[in-house]
């Protein structure tokens, strides 16, 4: 296919999955707004799409700097840094990549809750360090089979974390806004969900609405055999009272995959030795980012050939 003539920014570093897909099709500007700002306001004007991820920021100040926006493609699912409002009050559709990166996600979810449960980095270490040779073994570890897990939000990716815990002879129960059509327990309230579970797995979008949802009152019901596992957005889960609960051991332990400050995780975080920590790789395959690519560039693709974009936000419906 011809290159074409439609300038599109990008609101982030992009993937590599995404970007030569961009740079190939279109007329690629590379964070020219945060590079180059003088630049960026010459051809601002030309701008007809955005490409970003799930941790671009694209407020609505950057969109009425482009007046003849009509796009923004977000590579991954969540887009809680884009100003959907200022973007739908403009006429601007907005995009992002659901479904393709559901079983990595659920995946991460349950290795991290039985990585939590039975200290995996932490035996590993255990073995390397010599200390099985000189100590003996270690201490006694959690038992996930059978145990009761609680899911904060029950989208695609809740209910995929659902069905594999049922593998493990788990009993399933979740909290939403409303109750879903799945054949698991809802339980509207989120501190009544974690007093009930042995682990709580948080799956639910980020943003303004879930901020801090798990807090300090969340943690006390979770309590001191529960685990924690956050495979949402960092904001989701207020850190401080989190490391808190884990220092004074209100909770056992717990499985983070997002922080509220990616990439810096607080050293108090890291010193605690029953948490497993990862660098936000809940769809870190290459399978699922060159699905994620090939959707978000897809999407791209549609709208400017006039065709109804294939995975619009649930705003822009």
């Amino acid at each position: 296919m011809p290159k074409s003539d439609i300038h599109v920014l990008s609101a982030i570093k992009l993937s590599p999955f995404y970007e030569p897909l961009v740079r190939e099709q279109f007329i690629f500007h590379d964070r020219l707004h945060e590079t180059d700002p003088k630049a960026f306001a010459a051809i601002a004007p030309q701008i007809r799409g955005i490409a970003g991820s799930g941790e671009s920021k694209v407020s609505g100040e950057l969109i009425a700097q482009c007046p003849n926006l009509e796009i923004i493609s977000v590579f991954g699912v969540g887009y809680d840094g884009v100003d959907v409002a200022a973007a739908r009050a403009k006429g601007v559709m907005v995009t992002h990549t659901p479904n393709v990166l559901n079983d990595d996600v659920a995946d991460l979810a349950i290795g991290l809750m039985l990585s939590a449960a039975r200290q995996l980095p932490q035996a590993d270490r255990y073995v390397r360090e010599g200390r099985w040779a000189e100590i003996g073994p270690m201490p006694l570890a959690r038992k996930v089979s059978g145990a009761k897990l609680g899911i904060v939000g029950m989208g695609r990716i809740g209910q995929a974390i659902a069905q594999r815990a049922l593998a493990f002879n788990m009993s399933v129960a979740y909290t939403t806004r409303s109750p879903k059509s799945v054949p698991f327990t809802h339980v509207p309230n989120v501190v009544d969900l974690a007093r009930q579970s042995d682990y709580l797995i948080v799956i639910t979008p980020g943003g303004a609405a879930t901020r801090h949802l798990i807090n300090a009152e969340v943690l006390a019901a979770l309590g001191p055999e529960g685990i924690l596992v956050n495979v949402a957005r960092g904001s989701v889960v207020d850190e401080a009272a989190l490391i808190d609960a884990l220092e004074r051991k209100v909770i056992a332990g717990a499985g983070l995959d997002v922080f509220q400050n990616e990439p810096h995780v607080p050293e108090a975080l890291r010193a605690v030795p029953h948490v497993v920590l990862a660098p936000h790789i809940g769809s870190a395959t290459s399978q699922t980012r060159k699905a994620m690519g090939d959707l978000a560039f897809a999407n791209l693709q549609a709208h400017f050939e006039g065709r109804p974009v294939i995975t619009p936000v649930p705003e822009c419906q």
